[in-house]
């Protein structure tokens, strides 16, 4: 999005989606004409606490206010991040800055990726972990689980084995006519088109894909049986709606290709008053 970009008010408070487990939510206009992108990160609570991922550079004071009020610095044991993307990992520096006490837990290309990018994390500080691993936070175990649709080569989404919540990178993303923290606040049809335009935008490679494999690495992830579904860029997707949001993914690749915003529309904005927005 345009670096002038403003965010929206009101904004949605942080919220509380499984036990010990919570929601930190910002949201971004894209273009009236386009609609809304939650940019969300959540919160663990428990023996070992665990901020997964860091939202945006440009949410840094709101974020880490959000995450403070919910657990002190020195209590955050583990950091982990989905990917490298700056929406991301955009705080991640700040936020080990301010945890002395915790770890990050990565892949291997997700630091390297981040230090080219001059966010370097000491050596010393970090957890490589690959697709299907777990990592122990004392009171719960935590496999890294690839979601089905990624826009990036070192994404891993996170499961809660014991609480069966599912952190999903930009996967079950969806741009939204509103702030939503759940997908019950949206019409179905909302949901659906805003659901199908986004990860068509955000991952155009999924059209070429063999219909076998794509409908197999749906199954592996259904397989686990996620109670709720929390995506970076979309409302939270609880247990009752989580078959339909699968379904979703499964005609991704069969449906009409929405176009992507072009110059015409570049030329329309450029024209036309910025939104009265906070």
């Amino acid at each position: 999005m345009p670096a002038d970009h403003p965010r929206l008010e009101p904004r949605l408070e942080p919220f509380q989606i499984a036990a010990e487990t919570f929601v930190i939510s910002s949201h971004h206009l894209l273009e009236e004409q386009l609609g809304i992108v939650p940019i969300n990160a959540m919160l663990i609570r428990g023996a070992q606490p665990i901020v997964v991922d860091t939202g945006a550079p440009v949410d840094r004071r709101q974020f880490l206010d959000d995450v403070f009020s919910l657990v002190a610095p020195d209590d955050v044991r583990w950091l982990f991040l989905s990917h490298d993307d700056l929406d991301h990992a955009g705080n991640a520096e700040a936020v080990m800055e301010a945890c002395p006490n915790a770890t990050l837990v990565t892949t291997w290309l997700a630091t390297h990726r981040m230090a080219a990018a001059g966010m370097a994390v000491p050596a010393d500080r970090c957890v490589w972990l690959a697709d299907d691993e777990v990592f122990d936070a004392g009171d719960r175990a935590l496999v890294l689980l690839r979601p089905p649709l990624y826009d990036a080569p070192a994404t891993r989404g996170l499961l809660d084995t014991s609480t069966g919540a599912y952190w999903a990178a930009d996967c079950f993303a969806a741009v939204v006519p509103h702030p939503a923290a759940d997908v019950a606040d949206l019409e179905a049809a909302a949901w659906r088109d805003g659901f199908t335009r986004f990860h068509q935008w955000n991952s155009p490679w999924f059209e070429a894909v063999d219909p076998g494999w794509w409908q197999r690495g749906i199954s592996r992830f259904e397989a686990h049986q996620p109670s709720a579904i929390v995506s970076a860029h979309g409302p939270v997707i609880r247990s009752g709606q989580v078959p339909a949001a699968i379904e979703m993914l499964r005609e991704l690749p069969a449906l009409p290709v929405a176009p992507q915003p072009d110059q015409q529309l570049l030329h329309r904005l450029l024209a036309a008053p910025r939104p009265d927005v906070v």
